[in-house]
């Protein structure tokens, strides 16, 4: 039985920052999901701000170290989707007063 919990990920890919705002994905609410299974297998599903971003590839790097220094964490696997598609509505409060979007 795996002791990983989804909060813990969390937690992980909460130190990632985008450059691009200053702000760290999970508040961005750009981190939709994290399946654990039995063996500490990681798959994260998230999305970034747009489909054109340029920094895609660095930043999906980024949350795959982050998870991966998880004590006891097994094999991580990142998942971009673009549906549901990111809004501001989805991003913690203070992120979006920051941006303007409240």
């Amino acid at each position: 039985m795996c002791s990983i919990t989804k909060e813990a990920v969390f937690d992980a890919i909460s130190t990632v920052i985008d450059p691009e705002v200053g702000f760290n994905l999970v508040e961005m609410g750009l981190i939709y999901d994290a399946i654990i299974d039995e063996n500490c297998n990681v798959h994260v599903i998230m999305t970034l701000s747009t489909q054109g971003c340029p920094l895609h590839q660095m930043i999906t790097t980024w949350v795959k170290e982050a998870v991966e220094r998880m004590e006891d964490v097994g094999e991580v696997e990142v998942e971009v989707v673009w549906e549901p598609a990111w809004n501001i509505s989805m991003a913690h409060d203070n992120v979006k007063k920051a941006l303007g979007g409240m």
